[in-house]
C-alpha cells in the first residue's frame, strides 16, 4: 500500500484550525450535533467486545423498511471511510481495475491508487447538467474491471440518479460480471423521492452509508455497509476482524438511539435544508458571476466561475478567507479545476451561510 494523504484532509477545516474560518462553507454535513442536541445520555454500558458485525438492533434498524434486506446483510463499519476501504482492500489488487464516475469522495480514488490498481475514470460533466454518460461507463469497462463506483446524491453536485438511472448501473454492472459500489451517505437528505437501498437491487451492489453526514455526528465514526451476498459478507467480516475485531460499544448505542428517532430527527432537518437551499439558489440567480447545475440532494453544491476572478483563482480563495473570512471547498479537492468549488449549505449557521455568500460574492469581484 503507498498511502499519499489526500488535499481534502489536509487543507480540512478541522486541520487548518474551526477557530481561523468565520464563515465556514466547506463542509459536507449538517451542523455537529451533541449528546445534549440529540437528547442523549449515555448509559453504564459494559465496555466489551462488540458483536463483531455490529449489534443486531443496530443492524436491523439501518435496513428498515428496505425491501428484501434483511440485518444479516448489514456489516457496520468505522464510518463510511472504513466500509470503501474494506471494500476496495478486499475486492482489488494490482492487477484489477476499477471505474470511478467522477468528482467523488476521495477515499473512492487514493484507496484504489494505495492498492496499485488500474483506474478509469469517468467523468460528469457541468454542460450535462452532471449526468452519468453511460455509453462511456460502459465502455470503460473492461474484462479486467471488478467495480464501478458511484455517488447518489453525489458529492459535491448534489445531484441525484433517478429510479431508472439507478437500475440501469445495476443492470449495466450485472452485464459484465462487476460489483457496482455505491455510496449512499447522502440518501436520507434527499429533498425528492428516496431511492431504494442499491443492496436490494441485486446481491453484487454493495452499498455504503454513515450517521456522518445527514444525522451531524461524524465524531462518532459510524457507518456501514450492505450487501446480499453471504460469501461477500463473510469476506468483508474478516477484513474488519483484522482492522477493528468490533465497534465501539459506545458509538453503537448512540447510532441506536437515532436511528430508533430517525423520522423525528430527519423531519426538521430537511425542512431546515430545504430553506437554506432556497437561500443559496436566490443568491446564485442574482450572480451573474457563478453558474451552477441546482442540487437535488445532500447539502452541499458545485457552483461554477463563469471567469477567472481578479488576479486569478489563488487569489480568489486568499482573498475569500484572509478578507472576508469565508471557506469553500477548492476544486483540486475532488481533482477539478479550482474554477469550481464545493459549497456547504447545511453545516454553519444561516447568518453563517447569509455573510458567507455575501463574502464570496465580494472576493470574485478582487
Amino acid at each position: 500500500m503507498r498511502y499519499v494523504r489526500m488535499p481534502i484532509e489536509v487543507e480540512s477545516p478541522e486541520e487548518y484550525g474551526y477557530g481561523n474560518i468565520r464563515n465556514n462553507l466547506s463542509e459536507s454535513s449538517i451542523t455537529d450535533q451533541s449528546l445534549s442536541s440529540l437528547g442523549l445520555k449515555i448509559p453504564d454500558l459494559t465496555l466489551l467486545y462488540n458483536e463483531h458485525r455490529g449489534s443486531p438492533l443496530l443492524r436491523k434498524l439501518i435496513v428498515e423498511g428496505s425491501h428484501g434486506l434483511s440485518a444479516d446483510d448489514v456489516l457496520v463499519t468505522a464510518g463510511a471511510a472504513g466500509a470503501l476501504f474494506i471494500i476496495a482492500t478486499s475486492l482489488l489488487s494490482a492487477e484489477d481495475h476499477l471505474v470511478v464516475v467522477r468528482p467523488n469522495y476521495a477515499t473512492n480514488l487514493e484507496t484504489p491508487r494505495a492498492i496499485g490498481c488500474a483506474i478509469t475514470f469517468v467523468d460528469l460533466d457541468f454542460d450535462r447538467g452532471f449526468k452519468v454518460d453511460f455509453a462511456a461507463l460502459e465502455a470503460a469497462i473492461t474484462p479486467k474491471t471488478r467495480i464501478v463506483s458511484v455517488t447518489c446524491p453525489h458529492n459535491p453536485t448534489g445531484v441525484v440518479f433517478s429510479e431508472a438511472e439507478l437500475k440501469r448501473l445495476v443492470e449495466l454492472a450485472k452485464k459484465h460480471g462487476c460489483y457496482l459500489v455505491v455510496d449512499e451517505t447522502y440518501r436520507d437528505l434527499s429533498l425528492g423521492a428516496m431511492l431504494p437501498l442499491g443492496a436490494s437491487l441485486g446481491s453484487h451492489v454493495i452499498s455504503v452509508s454513515s450517521l456522518s453526514k445527514a444525522y451531524g455526528v461524524p465524531g462518532i465514526r459510524l457507518g456501514w455497509l450492505i450487501t446480499r451476498d453471504p460469501a461477500l459478507q463473510e469476506l468483508f467480516l474478516a477484513a474488519k476482524e483484522q482492522i477493528s475485531i468490533c465497534g465501539s460499544v459506545i458509538h453503537e448505542w448512540i447510532a441506536e438511539q437515532i436511528l430508533a428517532n430517525r423520522e423525528a430527527i430527519l423531519t426538521p432537518t430537511l425542512d431546515e435544508m430545504r430553506r437554506r437551499l432556497a437561500l443559496v439558489s436566490d443568491w446564485i440567480a442574482g450572480e451573474e458571476l457563478l453558474e451552477w447545475v441546482p442540487p437535488s440532494g445532500g447539502v452541499v453544491c458545485f457552483p461554477r466561475m463563469r471567469v477567472e476572478p481578479p488576479g486569478g483563482v489563488d487569489a480568489f480563495y486568499r482573498r475569500l478567507l484572509e478578507q472576508h473570512g469565508t471557506y469553500l471547498g477548492p476544486g483540486h479537492w475532488f481533482e477539478m479545476p479550482d474554477t469550481y468549488f464545493r459549497l456547504g449549505y447545511g453545516w454553519p449557521t444561516y447568518q453563517e451561510l447569509e455573510a458567507g455568500l455575501q463574502g464570496v460574492s465580494k472576493a470574485l469581484r478582487g
